[in-house]
């Protein structure tokens, strides 16, 4: 198990939909939460990458975060929003189906991803927990796999 563990204090998580599951990314890394805008494709970027798109003068890039986490493609809505997160000085817009609601998790009620996945899985890295929330059950994300500080797409 990986030494990151939460602090007795609660997490406040930005929660989202996907799918029809719930999931959730730590508040400290969403700059802004906007509603879905023109997005330029650009050629030669691997298939999760929706293109990139301008905010305030900076282009950034954009992710179809249900590409990237290999779920069912459904055509956008209304409720779709891009969530601007920040890790490591690098910010992406992430597309998620819809934004619920900031919730506060306290460590007892987050599981290891190894409890919920098998640990051989290749999606278990972009897992960080799941929160327990009342029988709500809560995706957590590590943001820097998914954007792919860790991997194939600095």
């Amino acid at each position: 198990m990986s030494e990151k563990t939460y602090s007795n204090d609660e997490v406040q998580v930005v929660a989202f939909k996907l799918a029809r599951e719930e999931y959730g990314v730590d508040i400290l890394n969403v700059q802004e939460i906007k509603k879905l805008t023109d997005i330029t494709r650009v050629p030669y970027t691997p298939d999760f990458i929706k293109g990139v798109m301008n905010l305030r003068g900076s282009v950034l890039p954009v992710i179809d975060l249900k590409k990237r986490l290999s779920l069912v493609e459904e055509p956008y809505s209304e409720d779709t929003r891009i969530i601007i997160v920040k890790v490591d000085d690098i910010s992406v817009g992430m597309i998620v189906d819809a934004v619920t609601e900031v919730l506060a998790v306290g460590p007892e009620s987050i599981e290891a991803p190894e409890a919920v996945v098998d640990g051989n899985a290749s999606g278990n890295s972009f897992i960080s927990g799941v929160g327990n929330l009342n029988n709500r059950l809560v995706i957590m994300l590590k943001l820097n796999e998914i954007i792919g500080l860790n991997s194939e797409v600095k």
